[in-house]
């Protein structure tokens, strides 16, 4: 199968290394220098140093050769989208010239602005009449690229492209099950994030184990709440791309917004914390646009309110957990 990815992240170069055994793949990433060097090394030093790229794997920072490479027979192709969420409505711009023939994305998160999902971003720019999907799920970058074992989920309404997208990826350690649930899927795949800013502030407070499991545990819960909301089932919440996700975001040490968390519990400006980062931290992007969602469909976020108060509001991180353990007692439920 011909396969183009479009971002030569850590996550993108990550899917393609084990892809690319199997695969005819390209790697596309808008830095040329950079793409240069990666197939002078066979190493992206820069995104994901320390993981040598196949020898089959095309390294290129030409969009157009990129693109085209997946035109010519849309059974046999697949385009994946690794940008960030604040890039793809840019990208998919981009792909109005050309034939492409399916769409998958790789990216968690709302677009800030018009706090629409991914999906919804796409249709926007290229019409909802183009074969697309999400592929999500519990999944660090430098796992999947050293072959470790991860499962995740393709999510669309098209069952030829889940099918595509299963034959394409499935085995090498990673395991894929598809879903027609899409937005259910990116739901989790979104808010996962900011509950991970929270759990890291817990522990960079060591506030216990136990806070920790409450935070997961509620967490959960809005997820589920603000999920159903937008047309999702609340069975999905109950998989890879809903608790899968938020357990190894919340307490995987690899995870970028948990380190925001942990960054903020020190009383760090948030501007350098996603300097020492060197790379996207969704939660932070997408904190404010769930909240803004949240309370126009009228959902209860409290973890996802304290969250974005503390991010961009003023409120110490101390204030941040006061607020939630001063809330009223309640009847546990969704």
């Amino acid at each position: 199968m011909k396969i183009t990815i479009l971002g030569a992240g850590a996550w993108g170069t990550a899917l393609a290394i084990p892809l690319a055994r199997k695969h005819q793949v390209t790697l596309w990433g808008r830095n040329a220098q950079a793409m240069q060097a990666a197939d002078r090394q066979r190493e992206n030093s820069l995104y994901l140093p320390g993981f040598p790229l196949p020898e089959g794997l095309v390294v290129t920072a030409d969009f157009d050769a990129a693109v085209r490479h997946v035109c010519d027979d849309p059974a046999d192709s697949l385009l994946i989208a690794a940008s960030s969420v604040s890039g793809l409505r840019e990208l998919a711009g981009h792909l109005r010239a050309y034939p492409i023939p399916n769409l998958v994305w790789l990216c968690k998160g709302l677009e800030e602005g018009t706090r629409l999902l991914p999906h919804q971003v796409v249709q926007d720019v290229l019409g909802p009449q183009l074969a697309a999907g999400a592929l999500s799920g519990p999944s660090f970058a430098q796992e999947v690229a050293r072959g470790l074992p991860c499962a995740l989920t393709i999510a669309g309404a098209d069952a030829a492209l889940c099918e595509r997208v299963v034959a394409a990826v499935h085995g090498n350690n990673i395991r894929i099950y598809s879903s027609d649930d899409l937005i259910g899927v990116e739901i989790g795949g979104a808010v996962k994030n900011i509950l991970a800013i929270a759990t890291g502030v817990a522990d960079g407070l060591a506030l216990g184990l136990n806070a920790r499991a409450a935070l997961i545990t509620r967490g959960l819960a809005e997820i589920t709440r603000l999920g159903v909301a937008l047309g999702g089932r609340a069975e999905t919440f109950m998989g890879l791309s809903g608790v899968g996700d938020l357990i190894l975001t919340c307490t995987g040490d690899l995870s970028r917004n948990r380190r925001v968390g942990l960054g903020l519990a020190q009383n760090k400006k948030l501007d350098d914390i996603v300097a020492e980062l060197g790379h996207v931290a969704e939660g932070v992007r997408c904190a404010q646009a769930v909240r803004a969602l949240a309370r126009e469909k009228g959902v209860e976020m409290p973890i996802t309110d304290a969250v974005a108060a503390a991010l961009f509001d003023g409120v110490s991180v101390q204030e941040m957990v006061a607020r939630l353990l001063a809330r009223d007692a309640r009847e546990e439920s969704l």
